[in-house]
Order: C-alpha cells, then sequence, then structure tokens
C-alpha cells in the first residue's frame, strides 16, 4: 500500500530524465538483517537482535549501537559470511526495481550500516551503481570486535546521496531514497521522493512517503 502525508507541491522526479535511487540494505534491499544472521551463527541471535530494533526505531544511538553488536561477534570465524550470504534474499520486486530504473538511464546506489564483507557481494549480484558499508576488523581469519574506519551513520547516508547525485550532475530533485529506518530519515528528507519501506514505527510517522507492501517495484508507482 501506498501512501503519503499531503499532495507533492515539489515535481516528483521524472524517469524521462537520468535520476539517483539510493536505497538501505537490511531489510530494504533484503528482507534480513546481516547483523542479526551474524548473531544468531554466534548464539546470541537474540540478544542482537534487540538492540538492532531499538536502534532502527530510533531508540539508540546507531554508532554506539553498532559497535557494542560487533563488539558481540569476536572471535567468530570470517567463515561466517559465506554462510550468512547464503542466507539472505533480496527484496521481492529489487532486482525488478533495479533494471527498470537501469532501462530509463537511471543508477542505483547502496548505503549500508551492514557489512561490506556481504554488500559487495549483493552489488555484485544487483548490478549496483554505487555502494557504501561498514567494514570489520578480522585477525588470523577471526572478527576482532572491531569496525575498520569511519561508521556508515544518518550523515553518511545522507552525504553519499548528494555526492552520488553530484557525480551524475543531477539534482537532488531527480533523486529517490528509500529506507526502514531512523537512520535512513536525513537521505528520505533530502531526496526529491523519500519513502519509508516497511519502516519502523518512528520512521512511518515521519517520512513523507510510505509503501508498507514488500515489494520494491512499487516505488516505481510514485515516478512520472
Amino acid at each position: 500500500m501506498l501512501e503519503q502525508e499531503s499532495p507533492n507541491i515539489a515535481p516528483t522526479p521524472t524517469l524521462s530524465q537520468p535520476g539517483l535511487l539510493v536505497m538501505d540494505v537490511d531489510s530494504t534491499l533484503i528482507d534480513e538483517e546481516v547483523i542479526d544472521e551474524l548473531g544468531a551463527a554466534a548464539g546470541i541471535g537474540e540478544q542482537i537482535a534487540s538492540i538492532t530494533a531499538r536502534a532502527m526505531n530510533g531508540e539508540l544511538d546507531f554508532r554506539e549501537a553498532l559497535q557494542a553488536r560487533v563488539a558481540l561477534l569476536k572471535d567468530l570465524p570470517t567463515s561466517v559470511f559465506d554462510d550468512v550470504y547464503r542466507r539472505v534474499h533480496f527484496t521481492q520486486g529489487a532486482l525488478d526495481l533495479i533494471d527498470a530504473l537501469h532501462a530509463h538511464g537511471w543508477k542505483v546506489g547502496v548505503v549500508s550500516g551492514g557489512f561490506h564483507e556481504v554488500v559487495d557481494r549483493l552489488a555484485a549480484d544487483a548490478h549496483l551503481d554505487f555502494w557504501i558499508a561498514n567494514r570489520l576488523e578480522a585477525a588470523d581469519g577471526c572478527l576482532t570486535g572491531h569496525v575498520l574506519g569511519d561508521i556508515v551513520t544518518k550523515d553518511v547516508k545522507l552525504q553519499s546521496l548528494r555526492d552520488w547525485a553530484s557525480r551524475m550532475g543531477i539534482s537532488m530533485g531527480q533523486t529517490v531514497a528509500v529506507g526502514d529506518g531512523a537512520n535512513d530519515l536525513p537521505m528520505i528528507h533530502a531526496a526529491g521522493l523519500g519513502v519509508a519501506f516497511c519502516a519502523k514505527p518512528a520512521v512511518q510517522a515521519d517520512a513523507p512517503h510510505r509503501v508498507n507492501e514488500r515489494d520494491l517495484t512499487r516505488i516505481l508507482d510514485f515516478l512520472r
């Protein structure tokens, strides 16, 4: 089901011109939360999933919540990423949406609070144009419990949307942002079209547009 707060004042992005769609990965591009799958592999699934849910609903600082969850994964063998990748699934309509946008000269990127170790493989399979994610530190074939480099926060997601649009030479009015968590809200508000996709309650309440059916092709219904 499609919902919006009020009729658009500014024109919505059009498929007749080049554009950019940027989406979250966990629970948006794919049905699962990779950090929760890693937690399950470590035997602490419920503990990690509880932190994830609170962070995505905006109850916890995302950076601190991620660091706390990653710390719990210390000593997990890096081979776990192969197992997790086999367990995740593209959301219904995800690949069709990407193909449709590519056919109209658009580009598609993802910004993920998840991990390159899985996102890189998803990006290759989905033929994405841009992607960023966190990277986990490992030593001697096991995770150390730390994240390498800067953490992908809500501000990084927003800046990536702007940077990729600038690189393409398009206005923000020709961008679409899609996500389900509180850390997606800044880019959702900044994009020409911002959509909360099967989102957490706090995100649904704040986003200008909502899709509450797990079919990403419904995003196309907003575009002219």
